[in-house]
């Protein structure tokens, strides 16, 4: 059977620390993971922190020296599926116009299969009219949502906009694998 390729975005918010504890628990569960940072993401938890997990570099510039073919590009025709967990406010905007200007926006724009992405923010921002109107415009372009749950934010305030969990984005990434292992590239949603 073909490993299960997996790469999982992570953008600057301060649930990145709950992204780590998503890759343990993705290659103790036997998935090749390889992972992307946003430079805001590195402000919350460090690439080492990702590679000593997931045992890869992480990526973290499009322009990398060791990809010939740009790390956006490699990436995205190893993986299978694509995660984004946290999914800043930020990041959602940018994924919803199409912008790249970054690894994991890039990447988001270059992949074509299932793309998972994990929400989190503080809870006025997630209610937000331009970030529903953003995570509306990302699932009509067939990107699933995987919402926030409601709890004790970093603010100090409780409400809507705390990541999921790590086994909700767990078990949503195990169900939106492709079932597929013969290797072909899943086709584009």
């Amino acid at each position: 059977m073909e490993p299960r390729e997996i790469v999982v975005g992570v953008s600057g918010g301060i649930a990145a620390y709950k992204t780590a504890y998503l890759v343990s628990q993705l290659v103790q569960a036997d998935w090749q993971v390889r992972v992307a940072m946003t430079p805001a993401a590195t402000r919350f938890v460090g690439a080492a922190t990702f590679a000593a997990l997931s045992g890869h570099p992480v990526a973290l510039e499009v322009f990398d020296p060791v990809s010939p073919l740009g790390a956006h590009i490699e990436l995205a025709q190893r993986a299978r599926l694509l995660v984004v967990a946290p999914a800043t406010a930020d990041l959602l905007a940018r994924a919803a116009c199409g912008l790249a200007d970054d690894i994991v926006t890039t990447l988001l724009l270059c992949f074509s299969g299932p793309v998972l992405l994990a929400p989190a923010m503080n809870c006025q921002m997630w209610a937000q009219p331009a970030v529903r109107r953003n995570v509306q415009q990302l699932e009509r372009d067939g990107r699933q949502i995987i919402d926030p749950e409601e709890g004790w934010l970093s603010c100090r305030t409780l409400g809507a906009g705390r990541m999921a969990a790590p086994e909700r984005i767990l078990a949503a990434i195990t169900a939106a694998y492709p079932a597929s292992s013969s290797g072909a590239p899943w086709p584009a949603s």
